[in-house]
């Protein structure tokens, strides 16, 4: 079977992704603001390109029973009940409540991803739980792509290390994965930083441009392996925590 990563969700496209098991990651920040919204309870997050999307949509909810999330160039959108930082997304604000969320990176990459067979959103903090799932996927020959979202367009390190530990992962004692290049690299670049992942995004161009503008804190949350061990699945225009009455 296939395991392939890209880059940025300009770089997807359907033979990338159709029948494909896909798993789309920004660890700084919305995948783990996703993992952490719906592991605290959220009842779904729907992503959106754009702010103009997020308010249009939010019209067709229950003021009360939705909230507002998204950023651009980092900052929160004005208006908005949420930005994008995990911190943000507690039990008391989300539980029960459908997020709707437009980020620079993160949605973007995860719109680009549908036609997949399955799309997953993974991160360091559900590491585990999203890796026990694509290595049975790999296990049934299901081919794998794994999305970096990146940085406005542009590679990042820490997407692109954590696509190394998902591909590591993936093919420990598993015989007949063919990696692409860019999973090689990447799987050589999670080899390289190890569990050192806070030093890491500190290093990080998208991690300095955060502590510059006041996230700082964000960094160890986004660094916490498992911290939220919930399998959040791209299903039907919304992401919703899998659980045992999901059917694919």
């Amino acid at each position: 079977m296939r395991l392939d990563v890209v880059f940025g969700a300009a770089a997807v496209n359907s033979a990338d992704v159709a029948g494909r098991v896909v798993a789309v990651i920004d660890v700084l920040r919305a995948s783990t603001s996703i993992a952490t919204a719906l592991d605290h309870g959220a009842r779904s997050v729907i992503p959106l390109k754009s702010a103009e999307e997020v308010i249009r949509q939010s019209k067709s909810f229950e003021r009360a029973d939705v909230r507002l999330a998204g950023e651009r160039r980092m900052l929160p959108m004005p208006g908005f009940d949420l930005g994008n930082s995990p911190r943000e997304f507690t039990r008391e604000v989300v539980e029960g409540r459908t997020i709707l969320m437009s980020t620079t990176n993160g949605t973007p990459a995860l719109v680009a991803s549908q036609g997949a067979r399955d799309v997953l959103v993974a991160s360091y903090v559900n590491l585990a739980p999203v890796l026990a799932y694509l290595r049975t996927a790999a296990r049934g020959g299901v081919d794998i792509t794994v999305v970096c979202a990146g940085r406005e367009k542009h590679f990042s390190r820490e997407d692109a290390a954590c696509a190394g530990r998902f591909v590591r992962g993936v093919m420990r004692r598993l015989a007949g994965v063919q990696p692409n290049d860019a999973a090689q690299v990447c799987a050589l670049l999670d080899r390289h930083h190890g569990d050192r992942l806070e030093e890491m995004f500190a290093e990080s161009e998208h991690g300095r441009a955060l502590v510059a503008a006041g996230f700082g804190a964000d960094l160890p949350l986004c660094a916490a392996v498992d911290a939220h061990p919930v399998v959040p699945v791209y299903v039907d225009r919304q992401i919703v925590k899998l659980g045992p009455d999901w059917e694919r």
